[in-house]
């Protein structure tokens, strides 16, 4: 659903998540208010503190404030919220939704960001535990990919509780991702892989550290001179293949994160074509596909400051732009389809291609043609292009906190797989490498 943001509890949203939680339960019966469980409901400001406590909010009516409308907890392992879980997994614990704010998505929107939050935590599989009374829930789990497993069932009195588990995709790994992304030029420092590419997106223009050097920090020094040379912050990627210890060493080398990403897949088995076409205002919607991008279709890809992510000097002229775009985009295998109607291009995206994945990037819809599902439809036919030139299995990548974009790929069956974040290094022009502004 539209117009909802789900994020990390903070300040007055604690305690409005513990009463609705409350709320909740006692609308559906599954306790009374005598019961000592509601008083544990209501304490969303312990579970703050010892889990992670997600919120869902909405609009109020007539107003910009936003009212919590829906919560979940997420466990991991070892912790105290996690009654049923394993080592390596991370438990989903009081799922509850406001009851006037039902049917609207947010329940599904707040157990798909409880599955993002679980993988970015290194979790292997999440757990839940649910009543056999809960028909509509049970229904949701499925539907996210979740199954039963009925050795782990487990209670308490004359309480009975079905136990559910969720496994990650297999993600495509940064070499992968690497390729269907590939900087302008590569230079490899001790192993790692520093992209240069003019600025033009954080992905063309940082570190991928693949290993441990023998001395990370002269590794390290090394790289942000290399950047200061090139008249860029010096930008590191912190994913899975990083060494141990990494993110705590750039923060102490006073790093901030930028953003953080998530890796979302989905297999092409079972991919069913896009029936039939889509309207704009203007009109019929046509698409075309391209082994190259044309002006147009750089155009409007680089002429969004959202996509570029530029850094340090590459903010320049739009023909420095389009230029490097080409050039950053023409290093890998993809198809470019580009969308028009009566007034002309009204969309774009890029569907690029390693092994047997395709990596989608680059979406892109006008304002004016936005709201009529074109950014739903362009994603869909890139993948049924991608299924004919034989790929099987597709990956995006989404920043963390873009719920809108989030709750579109979800609906098209792509789930978390992986999440990496940025830290760039505090500079500017003038300032020696590795000094703060």
């Amino acid at each position: 659903m539209t117009g909802v943001v789900v994020r990390v509890a903070a300040g007055s949203e604690v305690a409005d998540a513990g009463a609705l939680t409350a709320e909740a339960y006692l609308a559906d019966r599954l306790l009374d208010d005598t019961d000592s469980y509601a008083d544990e409901l209501r304490d969303a400001e312990r579970r703050a503190l010892e889990a992670t406590l997600l919120v869902a909010l909405v609009p109020r009516a007539g107003s910009d404030e936003l009212v919590v409308v829906g919560t979940v907890t997420l466990a991991f392992y070892g912790t105290s919220y996690a009654e049923t879980a394993d080592p390596g997994e991370a438990e989903i614990r009081m799922l509850a939704v406001a009851p006037e704010a039902r049917r609207r998505g947010i329940a599904e929107l707040l157990m798909a960001t409880a599955l993002r939050e679980a993988v970015a935590g290194g979790a292997t599989r999440v757990v839940l535990s649910t009543l056999d009374s809960m028909q509509a829930a049970h229904r949701l789990y499925r539907r996210l990919g979740f199954v039963a497993v009925p050795d782990r069932d487990w209670g308490h009195v004359d309480v009975h509780l079905r136990v559910f588990t969720w496994t990650p995709p297999d993600a495509p790994g940064a070499l992968v991702e690497l390729a269907t992304w590939p900087p302008a030029r590569v230079v490899d420092v001790d192993g790692w892989k520093v992209g240069l590419s003019g600025g033009l997106t954080r992905r063309a223009n940082s570190v991928l550290p693949l290993g441990t050097p023998p001395d990370i920090t002269a590794t390290l020094d090394r790289i942000e001179a290399l950047y200061a040379r090139e008249g860029q912050p010096a930008i590191v990627r912190v994913c899975r293949a990083s060494p141990r210890g990494l993110d705590d060493l750039l923060a102490l080398r006073d790093y901030e994160v930028m953003s953080r990403t998530d890796v979302l897949v989905r297999e092409l088995d079972g991919l069913e074509p896009h029936p039939g076409g889509i309207r704009t205002s203007a009109g019929a919607v046509r698409v075309s596909a391209a082994d190259r991008p044309d002006d147009a279709w750089l155009a409007a890809w680089s002429g969004s400051k959202a996509r570029l992510h530029t850094t340090g000097s590459a903010a320049q002229a739009d023909d420095t732009s389009l230029r490097l775009a080409r050039e950053v985009l023409g290093g890998a295998p993809a198809v470019y389809l580009t969308a028009t109607d009566a007034t002309g291009l009204v969309g774009v995206i890029r569907a690029a291609f390693a092994e047997d994945w395709v990596a989608l990037s680059c979406l892109v819809v006008t304002q004016p043609a936005r709201r009529h599902g074109l950014g739903r439809y362009l994603t869909v036919r890139a993948l049924d292009e991608a299924v004919r030139r034989g790929a099987r299995r597709a990956f995006l990548q989404v920043e963390a906190e873009n719920t809108a974009a989030g709750e579109l790929y979800w609906s098209l069956g792509f789930q978390p797989a992986e999440r990496y974040v940025y830290r760039e290094l505090r500079w500017s022009p003038g300032l020696p490498s590795g000094s703060s502004a």
